[in-house]
């Protein structure tokens, strides 16, 4: 399955297929804000299962390193997934997930339909 530009509240969304390449590093978050301009995307929705765990240990800095491409970009990046296995184990990814859900540039979100129901909202 490819990704594909949805319309979600109006605002276009670059869903990425959960079966596509994995999100490892900035190249591979270039690759994508690449594919996303390319569609004139505002946000790119990952899956969870598309980004390798490095990107949840923040000391590893792989979700710095890509979220900082994205702002680069002027690209807003929703991660969609369960990632209660990973918030569980760490406080501060804990603390980053909820200072993120309140800003615009990067939010973690259960599915689909919470980012369109979040979109509808700003």
């Amino acid at each position: 399955m490819p990704d594909t530009l949805q319309h979600l509240a109006s605002t276009p969304v670059l869903i990425c297929a959960p079966d596509g390449a994995p999100l490892r590093d900035e190249q591979d978050a270039l690759d994508l804000i690449g594919e996303g301009l390319q569609h004139d995307a505002t946000w790119v929705a990952v899956p969870v299962g598309r980004l390798t765990d490095d990107f949840f240990r923040l000391r590893t800095r792989v979700a710095g390193d890509i979220v900082q491409k994205f702002v680069n970009y002027r690209l807003k990046l929703a991660v969609v997934g369960d990632i209660s296995r990973h918030t569980d184990a760490s406080n501060a990814l804990r603390d980053f997930v909820r200072e993120s859900n309140r800003g615009t540039q990067l939010w973690f979100l259960p599915d689909i339909d919470a980012l369109h129901a979040r979109l509808g909202e700003v």
